[in-house]
């Protein structure tokens, strides 16, 4: 077996999955939504699994797809994207790991921002790639440029930016994206940007992408998901967008993981993508007040929780929150005590951990919701003890 994956576990997201289900706690861990997602995607789907082809589509996915994309983000991000420069893949994950194995060579330098996304760092190493690892801290969440400088070396070749990030909920400023722009750009770097995040933001808030920036149309692989925009995470349908020289690369690298994804769900998210920005607007309200009835909640209950800016998650600060327990303990005693399933932040690191926080999803139902905050605010005398 390849060293890279027998030292690797089953994740923690999987792990905690598992053991709500046996144990029918509330799962506020893996990042999933209650709910049927975008119906209307939905059933165009269902109807081009019996009208239309189930045959093999064509490698780099269908031509109505790869042309919603573009136009989706002509439309709201204002890029001049081709339907040349986009290619489908089966999730965001596998468009990461194409992007990996076709920029990566044997020892070249991988500039990681931690807290990160766990495939990352494996999929780096699988590709031949050493880790440079920035920091991101607790709270604020800001990428400065020391940072950066720091953790980049004479032969780091790409960035992995995630932005919106998880699990910080937190977004690059834009004085954060023109700095990290300008680094990429005096150095000579590839950004490969996992915005799988980007229409689920909050607070009137617009997310700009690091390809929008100066000298960076070239040198940007942007990755999208329908599953994040939709609230289908089950799909698997991604895409990645790169500029002509670099996206050949992605492609070579693509036909050989998965080829192709599944051609109904393809002409599903293309009309989405074409029709239902409407859907879009309102899920993100609904995801909104999703958060601030968890926020709220917690909060009354003694529990301190970080600002969540975008994605589907929010921080509970363990030590600012009056526990002295670390944050695997607390999601240990959370399941077991509390019937309540979490992730310890900790998971998202690969060195020198944060051990004082804890993810909760709240991408659920507001009776699922009240439940978890019913038994947190219970469990929490026991906690602080």
């Amino acid at each position: 077996m390849n060293p890279v994956y027998a030292a690797l576990g089953t994740t923690i997201f999987e792990t905690m999955s598992a053991r709500a289900r046996a144990s029918g706690a509330i799962n506020l861990g893996q990042g999933f939504p209650d709910g049927e997602g975008c119906v209307p995607v939905v059933r165009a789907a269902a109807d081009a699994l019996v009208t239309r082809s189930n045959q093999y589509p064509p490698m780099a996915g269908l031509a109505e797809l790869r042309q919603a994309v573009a136009a989706h983000y002509a439309r709201h991000q204002q890029l001049d994207l081709s339907p040349e420069e986009v290619i489908v893949t089966s999730g965001a994950t596998e468009a990461i790991a194409a992007s990996f194995a076709a920029l990566i060579a044997p020892g070249d330098e991988v500039i990681l921002i931690q807290p990160l996304y766990d495939a990352y760092l494996p999929l780096v190493q699988r590709a031949g790639g050493v880790a440079r690892l920035a920091r991101l801290e607790p709270g604020s969440w800001r990428l400065t440029r020391a940072a950066l400088e720091e953790a980049a070396g004479p032969c780091t070749r790409l960035i992995v930016v995630n932005n919106p990030a998880n699990p910080a909920g937190a977004m690059l400023s834009r004085e954060e994206l023109a700095d990290l722009a300008a680094f990429c750009v005096e150095r000579d770097l590839i950004a490969v940007c996992d915005e799988v995040w980007e229409h689920v933001v909050y607070d009137g808030a617009r997310h700009t992408p690091l390809m929008a920036m100066p000298g960076m149309r070239e040198r940007t692989v942007k990755i999208g998901s329908a599953g994040k925009i939709f609230a289908l995470t089950g799909w698997k349908v991604g895409w990645m967008c790169a500029a002509p020289p670099i996206v050949a690369g992605l492609a070579r690298a693509h036909q050989f993981l998965t080829f192709s994804t599944a051609p109904n769900l393809q002409w599903a998210v293309a009309a989405g993508l074409e029709m239902q920005d409407d859907w879009i607007a309102e899920s993100v309200a609904g995801f909104q007040r999703a958060r601030n009835r968890l926020e709220g909640g917690l909060a009354a209950g003694g529990y301190h929780v970080l600002p969540s800016a975008a994605t589907w998650f929010l921080s509970v600060d363990l030590k600012a929150s009056g526990i002295a327990l670390d944050d695997m303990a607390f999601c240990e005693r959370l399941i077991e005590e509390a019937g309540v399933a979490a992730i310890p932040v900790s998971a998202f690191y690969a060195q020198a951990p944060v051990t004082n926080l804890v993810r909760l999803c709240f991408a659920k139902a507001d009776d699922v919701l009240d439940a978890a905050i019913e038994r947190m605010d219970a469990a929490r005398s026991a906690f602080v003890r």
